[in-house]
């Protein structure tokens, strides 16, 4: 038998042994939650409950199985027969045995992302809506599936999803909503369903058919759910419907991290679980295995300021250890160089780099410390946004560049036809070979400079540069001005692409030849130089640069936090909005629980970067961007948790190989 009392601290065994009624776990930041689970499992195995009576819902099937599997390690394999997986999962399996009853053969056909956006081009092209002109914007089908699955995993109409998320498709609500409601009527005729679909359809047969709920909800007589946080509204109500018959749900999780709204999580979920299961029971997992007790001080008093949530205040038995860091930097570029410069003394000092992990709120943030990892040889890998030089927008800017430097790149010629309006690839492949094989240059034809406008202006701006005179800055502002028309016709997103743009220009600014600006860009992507640069032992591994929303349930030795000003975190699209506010708050107690030793928090006091964010956020003032993060303000939180130091440069021009 298994000494429960031994292997789990109080509150830890207080869960596992409450089986019989609603019971929600408020599991913090590095508490255990995982293993109060697997032993949960085991306690109700081992007290004589069939395992097929137990459903165990979790957001990875992979994260199923090992609960599973560690809990029959526990005590023996009838673990690994409780029925487990993802709610998308389950909905499958109780779909294809009462697929009939809600219209449905039980060889449905469930569609991938790729087949649902082919899907919902059929219907745009039988409603007439397939060829909208280029230049008026309308959605591709990725984007318009996109909006239909938010729609759908948020309970909210098309108009509301438009407004807050894809404002630049507004105009055409009704052309869209007419898509969603032949999308629909499409996969019903088709006996197709997409992964939005399954829950849809769960939520309907247990709702619609009460002989079918008795029986789901009689099965599984014990219902656990980890990571309630991120649940939506629709798998609420499967939770709920599928407890029908006894209320023995346990769900765990933490208010605190409820960071994937963009998702569809509704944070009410959590919230509201004791009022919508009368008379559950709270359970607070408040003992800290992972951050330090100053770490854990900051953090308790950022998310004390929430305005709704349950109070817990993390503790930890692990000892003193070094209050967080917070870094004012002059400028971008400083901050970078002053990450650069600690994670060589980390590593001089036996830290690993796959145990340094630096964070920030959105992809583009990394953009300036990326090439300054680079150019000191230090390997990384990027989570939660793709790597700086590989974006498909800055290949476009910088192939207009190589043309520039070099008339003859063919490669990069190619790039650029391809993106103008009415030239495909037989065109193209006429045009470079005028170019490039018969070496006219830029002495093209007239008749096909008429003809192709966007061809005309790109060779206008070509003959007016001078390489060795004109500074990089300089001329990706020019070209910046000629691709804002095909940025826009190429990429729905292209709003989200603009802070990249803006990253390239300002570290362009820093170079003072287009020579050497090209030779950096063209270095060989980190990732591959943890393969080729010979590390050894140790050393063998790459530091982690992610998202926050990438980083939740992960941990490192250090952890640095990157650009925490008002504008950043929290974001400039959240200022007017309250619940979009506190979920910024989160994301922040996220960000930082994750450090185990150290935090240390930056901030840029020059913001470059306020200028796009200007003409995005409806006209705040640049100088917010320059300003320290409410979450730190709030009670003096700075002053009284953290050391501040300032940084304006003089950083050693250190090789990571120096130090190795």
């Amino acid at each position: 038998m298994i000494n429960y009392k031994k292997e789990l601290n109080p509150a830890q065994l207080k869960a596992v042994e409450s089986t019989e009624g609603p019971y929600l776990v408020i599991a913090g930041a590095g508490s255990g939650k995982t293993r109060t689970l697997v032993y949960r499992v085991a306690y109700l195995v081992e007290k004589g409950v069939k395992p097929d009576h137990i459903l165990l819902l979790t957001f990875t099937r992979k994260a199923s199985q090992e609960m599973l599997r560690r809990a029959a390690k526990l005590l023996d394999d009838r673990c690994e027969r409780v029925a487990g997986g993802t709610f998308h999962s389950f909905a499958n399996m109780v779909l294809r045995k009462y697929a009939k009853l809600i219209g449905f053969p039980s060889n449905f056909t469930i569609t991938d992302e790729s087949d649902a956006e082919d899907a919902v081009n059929i219907v745009r092209e039988k409603l007439g809506l397939g060829h909208m002109d280029r230049s008026k914007h309308f959605p591709r089908k990725g984007a318009l599936l996109d909006v239909i699955s938010k729609s759908v995993n948020k309970s909210q109409d098309i108009g509301s999803v438009l407004a807050l998320e894809y404002p630049q498709f507004s105009e055409w609500e009704e052309e869209i909503k007419r898509i969603k409601e032949g999308y629909i009527k499409y996969k019903h005729a088709k006996s197709l369903m997409d992964y939005d679909d399954l829950l849809v359809f769960l939520k309907k047969l247990l709702h619609e058919h009460k002989e079918v709920r008795a029986r789901l909800s009689g099965q599984y007589k014990y219902i656990m759910v980890d990571e309630y946080q991120d649940t939506n509204k629709l798998q609420a109500d499967i939770v709920r419907l599928l407890a029908s018959e006894h209320d023995n749900v346990m769900v765990v999780g933490d208010d605190s991290q409820s960071i994937y709204s963009f998702r569809g999580a509704n944070f009410k979920n959590i919230i509201d679980f004791p009022k919508v299961f009368k008379g559950a029971t709270v359970i607070m997992l408040e003992e800290n295995y992972r951050s330090t007790q100053p770490i854990l001080d900051l953090t308790n008093e950022v998310i004390k300021n929430a305005d709704e949530k349950f109070e817990k205040t993390l503790f930890t038995n692990k000892g003193a250890g070094k209050a967080p860091i917070f870094v004012e930097a002059r400028d971008e570029n400083v901050q970078s160089k002053y990450v650069v410069q600690k994670v060589l003394e980390l590593v001089d000092d036996g830290v690993m780099l796959k145990d340094i992990a630096v964070l920030f709120r959105a992809g583009w943030h990394s953009n300036d410390l990326e090439i300054e990892l680079a150019n000191h040889g230090i390997p990384f890998l990027k989570y939660g946004g793709q790597r700086f030089v590989e974006a498909a927008h800055i290949k476009d800017i910088l192939s207009y560049l190589r043309i520039a430097h070099n008339p003859a790149d063919q490669v990069n010629w190619h790039r650029a036809l391809m993106l103008m309006r009415g030239i495909g690839e037989k065109t193209a492949g006429r045009i470079t070979e005028q170019m490039i094989d018969k070496k006219q240059g830029l002495d093209i034809d007239e008749g096909i400079l008429k003809k192709h406008p966007d061809l005309a202006d790109l060779v206008d701006i070509l003959r007016g540069v001078k390489p060795q005179e004109h500074l990089p800055g300089a001329l990706i502002k020019g070209f910046l001005e000629y691709y804002g028309p095909l940025l826009k016709a190429k990429y729905d997103d292209y709003h989200k692409r603009a802070p990249d743009l803006n990253s390239l220009e300002r570290i362009a600014g820093r170079y003072k030849s287009l020579e050497s600006f090209l030779t950096d860009m063209a270095l060989e992507p980190p990732e591959k130089s943890i393969l080729e640069a010979g590390l050894k032992g140790k050393h063998d591994h790459a530091m982690t640069l992610s998202t926050i929303h990438s980083a939740k349930g992960l941990e490192w030795h250090t952890v640095f936090l990157i650009y925490v000003a008002e504008g950043h975190l929290p974001s400039y699209q959240a200022m007017e909005d309250k619940d979009a506010i506190e979920e910024e708050r989160r994301l922040f107690y996220v960000a930082a629980t994750r450090a185990k030793d150290n935090l240390i928090l930056l901030k840029p006091a020059i913001d470059r970067s306020a200028r796009w964010m200007k003409n995005y956020s409806g006209g705040y003032a640049g100088s917010i961007f320059t300003e320290v993060s409410r979450f730190l303000q709030e009670g003096s939180i700075l002053e009284r948790f953290m050391e501040v130091e300032k940084a304006g440069g003089g950083f050693d021009d250190v090789e990571f190989e120096d130090v190795i």
